[in-house]
């Protein structure tokens, strides 16, 4: 199963919202098996493992694919496709 993350702000701004419901949309549009976590920008995890993060970041699978964007929902398939 795929694992991915969208990291933001708590309470979530406009675009953490947006990549967040873009990457759900992907994963459902692809069909694949794919896990899609919100998570904090500043948990003491999420900064251990990546450093501090532009938000909103789109993370696939460990691999930090985007920072400071939202990416549309065909973009984040087509990477999901080629994972």
């Amino acid at each position: 199963m795929m694992h991915i993350e969208v990291i933001g702000l708590d309470p979530p701004c406009d675009k953490c919202t947006e990549l967040l419901e873009n990457a759900r949309k992907a994963v459902a549009a692809t069909g694949i098996d794919a896990a899609v976590e919100k998570k904090w920008t500043l948990a003491p995890e999420v900064r251990e493992r990546y450093g501090l993060l532009l938000s909103p970041a789109l993370v696939i699978d460990g691999m930090v694919v985007a920072q400071g964007k939202v990416f549309k929902t065909e973009r984040i398939a087509n990477l999901l496709k080629e994972e």
